[in-house]
């Protein structure tokens, strides 16, 4: 889109003034369009001002010739009757009617002080008899004025007059100068004092336009936010990902740009750092070697042994130390893996070496990971658990969302404020700190690596009934959990 601001809050503006351009140009079409109608129908304004003009009309002229005026315009929607009684007092009115009491104002205010007006409701009661049958008024209603006739409150289905159901039939009895009393009968519709339609549609029309361009507002922001925190989480996992694309407004240009460079930067680092002790471990197997060919040629066995396990000491702490930080998980291939297979192959491997290892549960479909580093890292906790526990049971826990395989030993359990300390590196527990226990405090450290490279976690925590339970949670593959390919 090159006619699109370059600048993510340009955008938003755009999007924002757009949809409001829109929303009122719907609004103003709409009124524009409606506004005759709306003026007519909206309250009975009309009709009290009629009744008003031909009260008026009546007291201005003789008594003999009211008659032959009424005549004449006693005509639908509008009766007009010179003998009726005078009108009861309306409850309606005295308990408030909005609609009664709105009118009863218009129309006092038409007629003046000097002409008091009684004003009642007379529901169901025809305003127009039959006489008049499908017949046009003599004076044409107000609903037939216009460029094209329209449908009156009073017009029953097949043109004829009659009480309408939607609006409201009143009476307004008017005593005139010389104390002769005039009779009103007419109704007042329904839109005359309810919300109209129009009004209604406009307010929805605005709603519906400003909430789908904000929804497409949100949605353009959002994007590149959660490509963003997607390539943000995938390299926790693996550093040789592809850059992000360099793309769109330019904040997320800006931000994709720095991305990519920390990537690159943390990338060399690790490579760099790699090396290094790639060099190192290189550099120290040479004297551990020659030291080890020299220990050989001791004359005291005991001096030798121990000599001998010294070195195996410091040979396994240079290997595991590169292990722990090269993250060799990370270059094996993902392919499905038999955890069920796996685990059985652990139990027959420790049991020949003397170990004590039950398993309880199975898992109830392969899991997508690195065959090779879960290994390990089942087998650097089960050596701790063997280690400390003397007998130990995996748990196995499967679910659709994740998979957990618990190690339960039954050891005396850590200090709860060493329980995360233990994946500290080189960190070596009370229990631990025996030459005859060997290990160099990195295997749960390289344990927990392995399962944060598979998205998922490892955690310590003591039991109730005595030992120590290490959980293994690895959740089942989707597009934000599961482990970057090699």
């Amino acid at each position: 889109m090159r006619l699109a601001p370059r600048s993510l809050f340009g955008r938003l503006v755009a999007v924002m003034l757009a949809g409001l351009v829109v929303a009122q140009l719907v609004s103003f079409y709409i009124n524009a369009s409606e506004r005759d109608q709306l003026l007519y129908r909206s309250g009975g304004m009309y009709v009290a001002q009629r009744i008003a003009d031909l009260a008026a009309l009546l007291d201005s002229m003789a008594p003999g010739e009211r008659r032959k005026v009424a005549a004449v315009f006693d005509g639908p929607p509008l009766r007009i009757d010179l003998d009726r009684p005078p009108l009861p007092a309306d409850p309606s009115l005295q308990a408030g009617d909005f609609r009664l009491t709105a009118f009863a104002t218009m129309l006092r205010r038409g007629l003046g002080d000097d002409m008091p007006v009684a004003i009642g409701r007379a529901p169901g009661a025809p305003v127009s008899p039959p006489r008049f049958g499908r017949g046009p008024p003599r004076n044409p209603p107000l609903a037939m004025m216009g460029d094209a006739p329209m449908r009156h409150p009073m017009m029953m289905g097949d043109g004829a007059f009659g009480p309408s159901p939607d609006a409201m039939n009143i009476v307004a009895q008017v005593r005139l100068h010389d104390g002769s009393l005039v009779t009103f009968d007419s109704s007042l519709p329904q839109e005359a004092t309810s919300v109209p339609l129009r009004i209604a549609l406009t307010l929805l029309a605005l709603l519906i336009v400003v909430i789908v361009l904000s929804l497409v507002a949100v949605r353009w922001v959002t994007v590149p936010l959660r490509t963003l925190a997607s390539a943000a989480d995938k390299l926790g996992r693996d550093l040789d990902n592809p850059p992000l694309s360099e793309g769109g407004p330019l904040e997320v240009r800006q931000a994709a740009k720095a991305f990519n460079t920390m990537q690159q930067r943390l990338s060399r680092l690790i490579a760099e750092r790699t090396r290094l002790f790639a060099a190192m471990s290189h550099d120290l197997k040479t004297p551990i070697t020659r030291l080890r060919l020299r220990a050989e040629l001791l004359d005291d066995e005991a001096l030798q042994a121990r000599f001998t396990k010294d070195l195996d000491e410091m040979e396994a702490m240079v290997r595991e130390t590169l292990d722990y930080l090269r993250d060799t998980a990370a270059q094996e291939p993902v392919r499905p893996l038999d955890v069920n297979a796996l685990l059985e192959s652990l139990q027959h491997d420790y049991r020949e070496a003397g170990g004590a290892l039950e398993i309880e549960g199975r898992a109830s479909a392969p899991y997508l990971g690195r065959p090779l580093a879960l290994r390990r890292c089942l087998t650097n906790v089960l050596d701790n658990a063997l280690r400390y526990g003397k007998r130990a049971t995996i748990v196995v826990e499967d679910a659709p969302a994740a998979l957990t395989v618990r190690v339960r030993d039954e050891g005396p359990g850590m200090p709860q404020d060493q329980l995360e300390r233990a994946f500290e590196p080189f960190f070596r527990g009370e229990a631990s700190r025996s030459r005859d226990t060997g290990g160099t405090g990195l295997g749960l450290g390289i344990a927990r690596n392995i399962a944060r490279a598979h998205g998922g976690e490892l955690v310590l925590r003591n039991r109730r009934e005595g030992g120590l339970e290490a959980a293994l949670t690895l959740p089942r593959a989707s597009p934000a959990t599961a482990p970057a390919t090699a």
